[in-house]
């Protein structure tokens, strides 16, 4: 199982209180799809699982928080793509990377120090269709490219539909 609201614990690059964030702004993605706790999210690309998801509860307040549809569906894909990593990969984030850059987060492992393992592309569609998944991805391996080095970049977009995360390494 993921539990988003295990964000609330923090990670090395994000503190208990947007960790929350992100977990609520999930939840209203997974809810707004008519999802309900302990739906299967379905894994494919470079790992090929599925996992149940849980969610802090969604109220009105939260509702009214989240209004912003693009903001939310971003913010909900952030927290279901830290934890894929965690789980799937063995990695946390450890750093937010610059606007530019062409990625979102540093990877590396919770040990201090840090250090740089990989990088994390992440992208969220509330509803969309396998050629929108594909479209995605190709979109932002191209964007990543503009970081190309020799750590391996993984990209994660996250369809809420379904719900669906697919996952390229490169």
């Amino acid at each position: 199982m993921l539990d988003l609201n295990d964000l609330g614990h923090g990670l090395p690059a994000i503190t208990q209180y947007f960790g929350m964030a992100l977990a609520e702004a999930a939840g209203v993605c997974l809810e707004s799809q008519s999802h309900v706790q302990n739906v299967r999210l379905r894994i494919r690309g470079s790992i090929n699982t599925s996992h149940s998801l849980a969610w802090p509860e969604v109220t009105e307040q939260t509702l009214r928080c989240w209004n912003d549809e693009e903001v939310t569906t971003e913010h909900g894909a952030v927290g279901i793509a830290v934890l894929l990593v965690q789980r799937e990969i063995g990695y946390t984030v450890i750093q937010r990377s610059r606007k530019g850059t062409g990625f979102d987060y540093w990877l590396g492992e919770e040990s201090i120090p840090f250090q740089n393992k990989a990088r994390l592309e992440i992208s969220g569609i509330r509803k969309g269709c396998d050629h929108d998944v594909k479209a995605r991805i190709r979109q932002k391996l191209i964007q990543t490219g503009r970081s190309d080095g020799s750590l391996p970049t993984y990209v994660i977009v996250v369809e809420f539909g379904r719900p669906l995360a697919e996952v390229q390494e490169r």
